[in-house]
């Protein structure tokens, strides 16, 4: 099944994550189907064209079915090399697949009246606005092919899904310290750090051209003469007090970490002697600190291609790491409550699947058509 995040409108795609669902039919909509599409209640004949299955007499439409295969497909729809027509039609019943399960969950979230308000679909419109002016926003909008209309269709998707599943699934499970110690004891390997690792963030300005910068003001520089002036003019910003992460966000020209803040993750201190200046520059930072300015290498040619200013999130020393430390806790029961989720959510999404009427006309279409 599909992630139920709501669409990225940045250029990473989610995100992540639970699976993707579930449409909602209130009851006057689902007598008007039952009337007008399906007038013999469990018959499989006389359907109209532009249904491709039915849940509880709910139908899925072949435009829904499209535009989540259009999706899919994303950049390859502008390639030479097209599915073929059985790659296409097995694409569009995996598609299918995915669009009835999420419609028989979203049902069951309407029984129960967990189905997301106005209000907090708009308040989630709203965070996901946040960090764009409107016509940054309008612009991604146009760039994912999507209306105001289709996000917050996915926004009320995924609040209620969510709904759901926190209260079918995740508020019932329970991590005790027992199960920590156990795994604790049985993955001890696994929380021994054999280097220092440092948790970094970086923004980074280059002279090289690049269609994509990946910050939200869709800033590049050209050359090194503006290379070198952008640096300085984000280094002042930084050192006047300026948040690094909102900067990196809307200046750094490293697509990779920049719509993250600048975060790089975890880098091991062998990872870091690979530039001798930058090691030298991050070990001498307490967290919160950062670097000067920097020369930044290319991977390849070790040439300088730009310039970089990193900033020191934390620090790991290299040991093992106590089953009490609180960072092991906590990844250990996220792990544990992970993987007990993920095992509920199969099982429930089955046990659903099985008490709901579904039809699926656009597979019968296929049988009949292709088996000769």
């Amino acid at each position: 099944m599909r992630n139920t995040d709501v669409p990225s409108l940045s250029t990473e795609n989610e995100r992540t994550s639970n699976t993707r669902s579930f449409r909602t039919a209130s009851l006057p909509l689902l007598l008007t189907m039952a009337a007008g599409l399906l007038p013999v209640a469990g018959c499989n004949h006389g359907h109209s064209a532009d249904v491709v299955a039915t849940v509880n007499g709910h139908a899925i439409m072949q435009a829904d079915l499209e535009k989540a295969y259009k999706l899919q497909l994303g950049d390859a729809a502008q390639q030479q090399q097209q599915p073929s027509p059985e790659q296409a039609d097995s694409m569009r019943l995996n598609l299918l697949r995915e669009l009835i399960d999420e419609e028989i969950v979203e049902q069951r979230a309407a029984k129960m009246n967990l189905t997301a308000t106005n209000e907090e679909v708009d308040a989630k419109l709203a965070e996901m606005k946040a960090p764009y002016t409107e016509e940054q926003f309008q612009e991604r909008l146009k760039a994912s092919n999507q209306t105001i209309d289709d996000v917050k269709h996915s926004l009320r998707r995924s609040l209620t899904i969510n709904k759901l599943l926190n209260k079918e699934i995740n508020s019932k499970i329970t991590v005790t310290d027992a199960d920590v110690a156990s795994y604790y004891n049985q993955h001890k390997a696994e929380f021994n750090l054999l280097e220092t690792k440092y948790h970094l963030a970086t923004i980074q300005v280059t002279g090289q051209p690049s269609p994509q910068p990946g910050n939200l003001q869709g800033s590049k520089a050209t050359n090194d003469i503006e290379a070198k002036k952008k640096i300085q003019a984000l280094k002042n910003r930084l050192d006047s007090g300026e948040d690094f992460g909102t900067i990196a966000s809307n200046w750094s020209e490293q697509p990779e970490t920049a719509p993250n803040g600048g975060d790089m993750g975890f880098v091991g201190e062998s990872q870091l002697h690979a530039d001798p200046t930058v090691f030298t520059a991050v070990t001498k930072l307490k967290a919160g600190q950062i670097t000067e300015i920097l020369p930044l290498l290319d991977a390849q040619t070790k040439r300088p291609a730009g310039y970089a200013i990193y900033k020191l999130i934390s620090r790991d020393p290299a040991g093992q790491r106590d089953v009490n430390d609180p960072r092991v806790q906590q990844a250990i029961r996220q792990q544990l409550r992970d993987v007990r989720s993920q095992l509920l959510k199969s099982a429930y999404l089955e046990m659903v699947h099985d008490q709901a009427k579904v039809e699926n006309f656009f597979a019968e279409q296929i049988f009949k058509t292709d088996a000769h």
